[in-house]
């Protein structure tokens, strides 16, 4: 995999509506970069609320059907809390942080 073809978006704070719809921007234009897989670091996200669980399924779709791949890392408790009880611990796959990600990926 060429580094070139891999893009990672930071989102910090809370990710809601207006920030998810930053995020969402944001991985758009790494598609149209060329990139093939999207990591989403959330390392200094501190909550998601349902606005910002929709945007981050829609993001998904969005890479998917640019025929790429998003992964998820780095979640803080209460993100991996949420994400179990949405079941969206399924629905991405999710690194525990971008070391493990970069071992498993490149």
């Amino acid at each position: 995999m060429n580094p070139d073809e891999i893009k990672i978006v930071r989102p910090d704070g809370l990710l809601d509506g207006v920030k998810a719809s930053q995020v969402r921007r944001e991985i758009s234009e790494c598609l149209e970069a060329g990139a093939k897989i999207v990591l989403l670091d959330l390392k200094d996200v501190t909550f998601i609320d349902s606005s910002g669980l929709g945007a981050l399924v829609s993001a998904l779709k969005t890479v998917r059907a640019a025929d790429a791949k998003m992964f998820v890392c780095s979640i803080s408790d209460q993100v991996k809390i949420l994400f179990e009880l949405t079941s969206m611990n399924r629905v991405f796959k999710v690194f525990a942080d971008r070391e493990e990600f970069e071992r498993h990926i490149l």
